[in-house]
């Protein structure tokens, strides 16, 4: 009996750790383009609230009664925060500003400010401030009353950029030497909220710019705690695969299976650009019998705006098989903003579901959506305005016995998704402007069962493949970059009628059509649809064929998202484009079968060419793709993409019949690789760089050789490095160089792909998935990450996971 008491806790420690079992730091759910992308930031999908992968909050609410009980399957109710002073998302303010220094008494009440000039917020150096501000310092006072002195938790809401100290009243609330790239929410003291009076208070701030972008904007609020009316189910599975994250739950007798599917299928580009996922809410009883079940379902308008503070409209209506709710701001500033951290306020959402008797939608406050299901008090009215909705969706009560299905359809329509070139273009799915986000919602649902067949059998395919090519840690990182990469790019068609597929530099810079961030996405478009890889090349070369752009070399990208306009960078990256360029026209004429589309932009490919002819061997002071690793002269790898790139001019010379123009580069190639070999050499690796033979860095670029099967290389370099490299990794993966213990995950893929042993590749592979799912970090996969620590440096949701799908590429070229 005794041996019988030690044997449970550990068969109950293993049956409620199963549902803990990682499988990703963060979970897709809606994932169709860089503004409607949502995510849950923990294992168990009713821990949180789920959110937008910058990490601002876009709730969806999933509830469930069981013979009259409430419980929570689906995310976690925000806490939320009553303006006490606005900030300017929330209300529009003016303050007292000055740019010099006003001596020591300026953050005390009865300062006169008489002398300082009245400005609208927020300040800043970019196109979003109100008000312009382009000096070192700035002091900031706002005096403001109050009708009556809050007494719950009172909250600083500020954005700076960089340094800044706040005061209340005189009263030092908050300081710090950093900078933030949203709003941040700091707690002011009991001791300090006590001074607070109801006349001629004062908010003062000084922001000091010591680097990069300058930025402030700042508000008091006070915390509103969710009330939690419901009991938080059990989470028991979770699966995740390319294009479905399916979770299994128990509320009490009744166990419910959610699945959310956006169908990012490549090879149908108009299924592939729909923006509708599905969310299935399966629901059957696990005791054999029959209880009375009613599933809710909230969609929060935050979906829609970039801030809770923006103004909502909203409405019910309906089509021919779906009810529909619809969100969007009052503003809608269309294509207005551009940046990195910021969400749509543009466009609306809508919430469907299938006209089935008894199915009722409203639209309440976030406040009252749940307490409103959970104490049956929905009156069937809908608010049309407001602040922070929340779109609802309650299924009739019902007694089942077995399996019940209930549907939602989610989707967006921005009316306009890029600007390109100043020319405003719509979303691929309504390129001509005929269609309606009605049609595709109809057209979703009709299609159901299809479509969900059709993702099972790409996501049992993708798995048995990847797992073959690298195992089923391989695997499981396709997957994991699978709907991240797409997600990160938008689907439209130029004025002239090409595909474009535009990517967005997430959390780095918020560049569009980056070509050192196409680069490394390239992979999984090279896999499964070429087009796409067309289309992610398409805007640079029109940049330069339009002459828009002169340089001989290309363009880094071609602004920010999602304004196209022209590049924004402060420093071209010559060799690196240029070798990015001409490497992936050479993947596309490989994908194809032709070179149809390098003989659409020969004379630009050949005036690249012919500058990494003279440059690019023996690179100087550039930035290259790694660009956070600073400037490095004489860089042995960059050296490697130049060399490559002119291979791989020489295969497309080849493919158009330019036999003399292939003979020379080819041969340029390989006499440029006979002396990188000798320059690189440090005995059992190669260097860093040409001058320093105590350095060493991974070798990705020559993936593209292998790949290819351009013959420039001899296979002792690839083994040569292998076995440098297997000696040198960390339990997070194989650092980029030896300069720092930092790595970039989608080139140690490229760089395990080198070697043709299955062992080795999944000592170099493995790692990155360990990061994966031990990382603390909580965010979409990262791919730039400390190799010891498994802290993420910088970067989330980028495109470039889609450089995990090298080793696949590889394997079907080869069959």
């Amino acid at each position: 009996m005794k041996k019988l008491f030690r044997i449970l806790p550990v068969i109950l420690f293993l049956q409620a750790g199963f549902a803990q079992q990682r499988q990703a730091p963060a979970y897709p759910l809606v994932t169709h383009d860089p503004y409607f992308s949502i995510w849950s930031f923990t294992d168990e999908i009713n821990a949180s609230p789920t959110k937008h992968w910058t990490g601002t909050d876009q709730s969806m609410l999933g509830l469930i009664k069981v013979d009259g009980k409430t419980y929570r399957f689906l995310g976690k109710e925000s806490v939320s925060y009553k303006d006490i002073l606005p900030a300017s998302d929330s209300k529009p303010y003016q303050v007292k500003i000055t740019e010099t220094d006003p001596g020591s008494d300026w953050k005390k009440t009865d300062y006169d400010d008489s002398g300082w000039s009245m400005a609208k917020a927020p300040f800043g150096d970019n196109d979003n401030a109100a008000t312009s501000w382009k000096s070192s310092d700035l002091w900031y006072r706002r005096t403001f009353d109050l009708s009556e002195v809050p007494s719950g938790e009172l909250f600083l809401k500020l954005h700076h950029d960089d340094n800044v100290k706040v005061y209340i009243n005189g009263e030092e609330v908050y300081q710090c030497e950093c900078w933030t790239n949203e709003f941040k929410y700091y707690e002011i003291t009991k001791t300090i909220q006590q001074k607070l009076k109801e006349k001629g208070n004062v908010l003062a701030i000084h922001v000091r710019n010591t680097a990069g972008g300058r930025w402030l904007d700042a508000g008091i609020t006070e915390k509103i705690e969710p009330q939690n009316k419901a009991v938080a189910a059990r989470q028991k599975s979770l699966d995740m695969s390319a294009t479905q994250t399916t979770y299994s739950l128990e509320c009490g007798p009744v166990d419910v299976d959610l699945t959310f599917t956006s169908p990012l299928l490549m090879e149908d580009l108009d299924l592939f650009a729909r923006p509708v996922s599905y969310i299935s809410v399966k629901t059957r009883p696990t005791d054999g019998k029959p209880h009375k079940v009613q599933v809710y379902f909230g969609a929060s308008s935050a979906l829609a705006s970039d801030s809770p503070g923006q103004p909502i409209i909203a409405e019910t209506s309906s089509t021919g098989t779906l009810s529909y709710l619809k969100a969007g701001t009052e503003e809608q500033p269309v294509l207005e903003k551009k940046g990195d951290n910021l969400r749509i306020d543009w466009g609306y959402m809508y919430v469907a579901a299938p006209k089935t008797a008894g199915v009722s939608q409203n639209i309440t406050s976030d406040r009252e959506a749940i307490d409103n299901f959970v104490s049956v008090k929905n009156s069937g009215k809908s608010e049309t305005g407001g602040k922070q909705l929340m779109l609802n969706t309650i299924f009739p009560e019902e007694k089942i016995t077995s399996e019940k299905e209930h549907l939602i359809l989610l989707g967006y329509d921005d009316i306009y998704s890029i600007q390109y070139f100043e020319q405003n273009l719509r979303p691929w799915w309504n390129k001509d402007g005929k269609n309606t986000i009605g049609k595709e919602l109809d057209k979703a649902y009709t299609e159901y069962a299809e479509v969900i067949k059709k993702c099972s059998d790409f996501d049992s395919d993708l798995r048995k493949k990847a797992a073959a090519a690298g195992g089923e840690k391989y695997a499981k990182l396709c997957e994991i970059g699978y709907r991240q990469s797409i997600a990160a790019h938008k689907l439209v068609e130029s004025p002239d009628g090409e595909l474009l597929f535009l990517s967005k530099e997430n959390f780095s810079n918020g560049c569009i059509n980056t070509v050192d961030v196409t680069y490394p996405s390239a992979p999984l478009y090279l896999m499964y649809n070429p087009r796409l890889m067309g289309g992610m090349l398409t805007g640079i070369f029109h940049y330069t064929e339009s002459g828009r752009y002169n340089e001989p070399f290309p363009a880094h990208d071609i602004g920010t998202y999602p304004k196209a306009n022209g590049v924004v960078y402060g420093e071209p990256m010559p060799v690196e484009e240029s070798g990015n360029m001409i490497i992936l026209t050479a993947a596309i004429a490989r994908a194809e079968g032709n070179a149809n589309y390098a003989k659409k932009h020969w004379k630009t490919l050949t005036t690249w060419a012919n500058y990494l002819a003279d440059k690019g061997f023996d690179p100087g002071n550039q930035l290259c793709t790694d660009d956070f690793a600073g400037h490095l002269a004489r860089n042995a790898n960059l050296s490697v993409k130049a060399i490559v790139a002119l291979g791989c001019y020489g295969y497309l010379a080849d493919q158009l019949g330019h036999k003399d123009v292939a003979k020379k580069y080819t041969a340029m190639a390989k006499g440029m690789t006979k002396k990188w070999m000798a320059l690189a050499d440090a005995g059992d690796h190669y260097a860093l760089t040409f001058d320093d033979k105590n350095t060493w860095s991974q070798k990705y670029n020559l993936v593209w050789d292998k790949v290819l099967d351009l013959d420039l290389f001899p296979e002792k370099v690839y083994q040569k490095e292998i076995a440098w490299y297997l000696k040198n990794q960390n339990k997070y993966g194989l650092p980029l160089d030896n300069r720092s213990d930092y790595t970039k995950s989608d080139w140690i893929l490229w760089t395990a792909t080198l070697t043709d042993s299955g062992a080795s590749f999944r000592k170099l592979a493995n790692p990155v998935y360990t990061f994966a799912t031990e990382t603390k970090d909580r965010v979409p996969m990262s791919d730039w990450h400390f190799t010891s620590s498994g802290d993420v440096r910088g970067f989330q949701a980028r495109s470039v996971v889609g450089g995990y799908f090298i080793k696949l590429l590889e394997d079907k070229w080869r069959k």
